[in-house]
């Protein structure tokens, strides 16, 4: 049996003439880039994060760098964050200028541990970016509490946990701005790239909106270097119809993950843990082994069942940024975490049959 950790072969079967009917829509408008489709995808994106606004931009790590940017964060400013994510986040806050500064997690999320962050703040710190790992809220409550206080923007990596909820506010709607991810993998994924950034402040809005077409408000008319990061029409035509069965998928998710929990207890392994306060999206259903996983998933591969162990490598400890002066123990949960997470499949087409035989070869490992 061949299991992939996901199967988007089998969602999009599971609409096809939906989405076949959307990129015919396109190609009959000869439409491709912004335009009618996108400015519809972002009115429902934006009522479906429970935000006034979303600019759609040509990736997730886009949403990141724009976002910074809207905020005026730059050259010598330092932007706190967590090293254990996808590379991305931090080098969003390098690719402008900017300096991140790392700060460890809370072991049982995975997300930055707000108890740490208070520390790490100098008069050269400018923004927050927590990011929603694996499919569930870092702690926002105590993360926007520290940012009011010492007058700090806070900008929600979503890229892995779109229509999660934290105390019933959706993911990336509680800060100052949201990053959202449209990669394949994700949540809502595209057949391509594409992201978005989500917010309640019309000012900010306009500015994404400008930067992302090289500056430019009125064509021709340039009043910022900006950079082209527009989300094409093919994508947000598609992302349109999978919006509609997001919930229903993610509902998937969480009963799959319910399976793995029920099934998985008693068994020398951690499996996630869910806040009251979160409402889980199972992005990944991260395992966690020690002293590691390796011969965890050597067995389930070899039986045809993919798993993944994501972020082996802390970023602080990453040789791209050697030079920030970090060394091995500065992020202990951090570096524990890296080699000891195995994610295993979670989609919401997995059947009974499928799960348990997933199951069954975990535990006879």
């Amino acid at each position: 049996m061949k299991i992939p950790i996901l199967d988007l072969t089998a969602q999009y079967k599971s609409i096809k003439d939906e989405i076949d009917s959307a990129v015919a829509r396109v190609v009959d408008s000869q439409y491709f880039i912004l335009g009618p489709e996108v400015e519809a995808f972002e009115s429902e994106v934006a009522a479906y994060c429970g935000t006034k606004y979303a600019v759609g931009v040509a990736s997730g790590t886009d949403a990141l760098i724009l976002a910074l940017k809207a905020l005026g964060i730059g050259e010598g400013d330092e932007v706190i964050t967590t090293p254990f994510t996808f590379f991305a986040t931090a080098e969003s806050i390098s690719l402008v200028g900017a300096k991140p500064v790392f700060v460890d997690i809370n072991p049982k999320t995975y997300c930055i541990n707000p108890g740490l962050i208070e520390n790490k703040i100098t008069k050269k710190t400018k923004a927050i970016i927590p990011v929603h790992l694996f499919g569930q809220c870092a702690d926002m409550d105590r993360i926007l509490e520290i940012a009011k206080l010492n007058n700090l923007k806070v900008i929600e990596d979503t890229a892995q946990a779109m229509g999660a909820t934290y105390k019933g506010k959706q993911a990336g709607s509680m800060g100052d701005i949201g990053a959202l991810s449209f990669f394949p993998s994700k949540n809502l994924g595209g057949f391509g790239d594409g992201g978005m950034v989500i917010t309640n402040n019309k000012e900010l809005a306009d500015k994404i909106r400008m930067l992302r077409v090289h500056g430019s408000a009125v064509r021709y008319i340039h009043s910022a270097i900006g950079t082209n990061s527009r989300l094409d029409a093919f994508q947000a035509a598609i992302l349109r119809v999978k919006l509609k069965h997001l919930n229903k998928w993610l509902d998937g998710r969480r009963k799959v993950a319910k399976y793995y929990d029920e099934n998985l207890k008693g068994l020398p392994i951690i499996t996630p843990f869910t806040p009251s306060y979160n409402m889980h999206t199972y992005h990944l259903y991260v395992l966690r082994i020690k002293p590691g996983p390796e011969k965890l998933a050597k067995s389930i591969n070899d039986a045809g069942i993919e798993a993944r162990t994501y972020y082996p490598v802390s970023l602080h400890l990453q040789e791209a940024y050697k030079g920030l002066g970090y060394k091995k123990g500065d992020f202990k949960e951090s570096e524990s975490a890296s080699p000891e997470t195995l994610a295993i499949p979670i989609y919401p087409e997995l059947d009974t049959d499928e799960l348990s035989f997933i199951v069954k070869r975990i535990s006879s490992y």
